[in-house]
């Protein structure tokens, strides 16, 4: 047997966040979207680069009424939030040879983990579950 909620009050639709807008059924903005995944298939997907191409994008939506008006500086492309300075990664090291903790040369047990929290712990203390209680009596 199903049970059924028979509540009186009243749901409230919320509108969508930021960021959560209809699709482009009709492919009014397909053009600049396809531009704009060139770009980031072109440049390895660093945004940066393509930018200007992700605004006219965004600003195409607008004109078409498929988002919310908003000032796009307020959506992250005023100047002072543009990336400036940029460098690549060029994996010199891992060219090199280089492997992440190979150059460390310490035994396991000097690792922190390993180490006993307290001084004076002990393997008869590790199994001490009544916290001492037992020789107290």
């Amino acid at each position: 047997m199903s049970s059924m909620n028979f509540s009186t009050s009243k749901q409230f639709v919320r509108p969508p966040q930021r960021g959560i807008f209809p699709l482009d059924h009709d492919a009014e903005c397909q053009i600049k979207m396809k531009e704009y995944i060139q770009c980031m298939n072109e440049s390895n997907d660093t945004h940066y680069k393509c930018r200007t191409l992700s605004k006219d994008y965004l600003q195409c939506r607008m004109d078409h009424q498929l988002m919310s008006k908003e000032n796009l500086d307020h959506l992250g492309y005023s100047e002072e939030q543009k990336v400036r300075g940029a460098k690549e990664y060029d994996k010199a090291k891992e060219k090199a040879g280089f492997i992440a903790g190979k150059h460390i040369d310490r035994k396991m047990d000097d690792w922190w983990f390993m180490r006993p929290w307290k001084k004076g712990w002990s393997e008869e203390k590790a199994g001490d579950t009544d916290g001492g209680a037992a020789e107290k009596k």
